[in-house]
């Protein structure tokens, strides 16, 4: 039989490249165009974003074929406003409607220079990606309701900050007169109360809601992290991706309590009622001139408000950052149940969980992200010490018998059956058990998964620097071997034609080399494969994995080459213990030998 295997090591290695880039071509370089334009759509001077104004009204969404978006700075001028400054965020509330629908994040930015414009949440209606929150009252024929046109009147505060509440009034003129104070505290929580006056000869049967309405999902999906619909109603968690909620089109039920909203990978808008207030809560997913609008909402119970009576109903609104302190410190303050299951823990939570609370811990004393995913990684390392002992000895003992299965196989190589039977026959001489180089480690993956789900959906990692040219854990390597990791006055991705290649697939870093490195200087430590094909494959897998993790955040790869690091330092410390060849004595011998014979 020819032996085929340097073609199929070829045909491998070619797929693997055909694979990578067209991986490169029609799906990260689309993705990649589409958030840098995002991204400058949204860089606008933060001054003029915010500044309160006077007109008719934003233009909503019109035409049948497509929608037509106007200006933020437009839709911002065109309608009445109160200014919103609170240390955390800064915007202005619609008197319009009374929509809070302009906001951004004070200490967020949009990119790793402070300079830069800080993030934005919220954005009105009219504009691309609107993204706001609405407040009111519904009934069955009733007279003089606010609509989302309602112009409101400042009747008290002239500035929303933390201690200085607004109040607004709207008079429709048909007996009913609703009253609205909107409240802040220093962090992302706003508190809405709606009062309605009945001045009618008769009751009127009235129900107030709350809505965050989005429209348009990410032009980008984040990477490992859930976006669109979020909540916990009669504490059960409700995640459903845009995709899934447009598919379905409609998902309600009855609570009490709860909470519910719009979320991104690092930021929330959610809608809470008072926890012991009965709701009927729905996600909803529709189509207005070929735009998708996504909305969370609830609608309390109805209630009779007799003549000259009035009716008041609290409700609030949380507008920022999810980070955990915040969440924990509303859920225990407000009430409000699991509002820090927000974050996408994902389905290994009872791992992802403590994990995070470590890395918490670590950050606290080292003041560091990076160190603390250092730490942490360590930590893991120490509880997985012994499944991952077993694994490496078992290892080391084939290794060290590597060349008696060597002489056996190419002596029995005619009788696979005799072959198989003396190749067990020695293993159990020498006490090794092949499964014991697999199984335990096999116990090792879940944790790895959870602390690859915690590294992805850390907010605290985002725009956190490590050391040396390290500035965003949360983003890639930005050093090239292209430019010699910044020696070369040069960027590669101003290269004609190849350009696009150079800053994609080919874009190798130090931290991606430190990674491939430690991952052949590991599989070195193992025995090879008994098959020389499989030998080759496992030759190419550093190489292959170095490429496929090279546009991950710099973070995990810091995460995965120091726990390499540490992998290599346990299997050397048992090759030791068994005396057995490894190439890391082979490496210290020969630098040995040089100064010998120098």
């Amino acid at each position: 039989m020819p032996d085929n295997t340097n073609r199929n090591t070829v045909i491998f290695v070619v797929l693997s490249m055909v694979l990578l880039f067209g991986y490169q071509a029609l799906v990260l370089g689309p993705q990649n165009r589409q958030r840098d334009a995002e991204l400058k759509a949204r860089e606008t001077p933060a001054a003029a974003q915010v500044s309160p104004g006077t007109g008719a009204g934003a233009p909503a969404l019109a035409g049948p074929a497509a929608p037509v978006f106007v200006t933020r700075q437009a839709a911002i001028a065109g309608t009445p406003r109160i200014v919103v400054d609170t240390p955390a965020l800064q915007g202005s509330v619609s008197l319009r409607g009374g929509r809070i629908d302009d906001l951004f994040l004070r200490n967020y930015r949009v990119d790793v220079d402070p300079k830069s414009p800080p993030v934005e949440l919220l954005r009105p209606e009219g504009v691309k990606d609107a993204w706001f929150a609405d407040f009111g009252w519904t009934g069955s024929n009733l007279p003089g309701l606010p609509g989302a046109s309602a112009l409101w009147t400042q009747v008290q505060g002239d500035r929303l900050s933390p201690g200085r509440p607004v109040v607004l009034r709207y008079d429709g003129g048909q007996g009913l007169v609703f009253t609205r104070q909107i409240e802040v505290d220093d962090r992302f929580m706003f508190t809405v109360t709606d009062t309605v006056a009945n001045s009618l000869p008769g009751p009127v049967t009235i129900a107030p809601y709350a809505s965050v309405q989005r429209r348009g999902a990410p032009a980008v999906p984040a990477a490992n992290a859930h976006e669109g619909a979020v909540g916990v109603m009669d504490g059960v968690l409700e995640m459903l991706k845009y995709k899934q909620l447009k598919k379905d089109g409609e998902k309600v039920f009855k609570a009490t309590g709860g909470w519910l909203g719009v979320t991104d990978k690092y930021w929330l808008a959610a809608v809470v009622p008072e926890q012991k207030e009965a709701v009927n809560a729905a996600y909803r997913a529709t189509s207005v001139s070929g735009l998708d609008i996504y909305e969370a909402n609830f609608v309390a119970n109805p209630r009779v408000v007799q003549p000259g009576g009035t009716y008041t109903h609290v409700s609030r609104l949380f507008a920022g950052a999810k980070t955990l302190p915040v969440l924990r410190d509303y859920e225990t303050s407000l009430g409000i149940p699991r509002l820090q299951d927000a974050v996408d823990w994902g389905r290994l939570y009872f791992l992802t969980k403590p994990s995070f609370w470590l890395l918490e811990v670590f950050f606290g004393f080292l003041n560091n992200f990076g160190l603390a995913i250092l730490a942490l990684t360590v930590v893991v390392r120490l509880l997985l010490f012994y499944p991952a002992n077993l694994s490496y000895e078992s290892l080391t003992k084939m290794k060290k018998v590597q060349p008696q299965v060597e002489e056996l196989r190419a002596r029995l190589k005619d009788d696979p059956q005799r072959q198989q039977q003396e190749l067990m026959r020695l293993y159990q001489s020498e006490k090794i058990n092949p499964l014991m180089g697999c199984l335990p480690m096999l116990a090792t993956i879940p944790v790895f998964l959870a602390l690859f789900k915690v590294l992805s959906v850390s907010i605290e990692m985002r725009h956190a620097p490590f050391y040396g040219w390290i500035h965003d854990l949360s983003a890639r390597d930005p050093t090239t071997i292209f430019n010699l990791f910044g020696l070369i006055p040069w960027d590669p991705a101003t290269l004609p034609y190849i350009g696009g290649l150079l800053n994609g697939p080919l874009h190798i870093g130090v931290w991606p080399l430190a990674y491939g490195f430690t991952q052949w200087l590991s599989m070195k430590l193992s025995p090879p494969a008994p098959d020389p094909m499989q030998q080759r494959l496992m030759e190419l897998m550093p190489v292959i994995f170095t490429f496929v993790m090279a546009p991950f955040a710099v973070g995990l790869m810091i995460y995965y080459t120091w726990s390499n690091v540490l992998t290599i330092l346990q299997q050397y410390v048992i090759m030791r213990k068994y005396q057995v060849e490894n190439p890391i004595d082979d490496f210290l011998a020969r630098i040995k030998a040089r100064k010998a014979a120098g």
